[in-house]
Parts: structure tokens; sequence; C-alpha cells
């Protein structure tokens, strides 16, 4: 069996959202006791991670990603398109924009200190659709 649901909201530029209630709320309405979910966000610049959900580890993990990728570094994109999201576009690629997480009886199959998180790593805001497919029986 097969089920998908949709997240849906607006966001703002470096947002990081835990989605995980929302991710089990799909989950638990979609009638398959166990399987898969699978967390995706189409778009070239934003990404589904797991992290434990903390404002300082949030804050860490945005530092990273600056030492990494820094958003005032010149990227060919920026000299092509003119959007200065480069940066946006080089980090989404690295941390992905899916997970899968299996469930059973219902409810995700996550760690103690693990959450399913979005960020929002455009430079500008944007109404997304998270997809959450679920399989299994």
């Amino acid at each position: 069996m097969i089920s998908t649901r949709y997240l849906e909201f607006e966001t703002c530029s470096g947002d990081t959202r835990n989605i995980t209630e929302d991710v089990q709320r799909a989950v638990s309405g979609s009638g398959i006791t166990a399987g898969l979910a699978t967390i995706f966000v189409p778009g070239a610049t934003a990404a589904i991670i797991t992290i434990e959900y903390e404002d300082g580890l949030a804050k860490d993990l945005w530092n990273a990603l600056e030492r990494l990728l820094p958003q005032e570094m010149e990227y060919l994109h920026n000299l092509r398109w003119q959007d200065g999201n480069g940066h946006s576009h080089l980090r989404a690629s690295i941390l992905g924009p899916s997970l899968t997480v299996p469930f059973d009886t219902h409810g995700l199959m996550l760690g103690t200190w693990q959450q399913i998180v979005f960020l929002e790593l455009d430079n500008r805001s944007r109404k997304r659709k998270v997809i959450v497919q679920m399989i299994g029986e």
C-alpha cells in the first residue's frame, strides 16, 4: 500500500523547522501499520535532515554551513543568474532533499535525540510543499 500526504508552509531564509510531529501525523493517518516514509522537498534550495532539534545545535549547523560554503563567496551561479543564491544550491545538494525513515505500529523509528528537520537554504522567503510518501502494509 502507498499513501501520500503533503506539508505546506511559508518560510524565511535560514528557517530551521522541526517537522517530526507533522510527519508522524502523516504516518498515523496513512492507514499503513509498518513500512517506510520518504520525506522529500521539491526544490533546489532546501533540505531535509535528521538532527537533534536544539537551538545551540541549530546555530552550530548554520555556522558550519557558512564556514563550508560562505554566502559572500563568489559563485559562478550568481554571476550567471544574479540571484545571489549559489551557496543555497550547493548547501542543498550536500545535505539532500530527502530522507527515508522506517515506521512500525504507526510510529516513526527515530533515535531518542533524532528529529526530522526542514532547512530553508535560499536567500528569500518561499512557499514550500514537502511530500511525505509512505509505503508498507
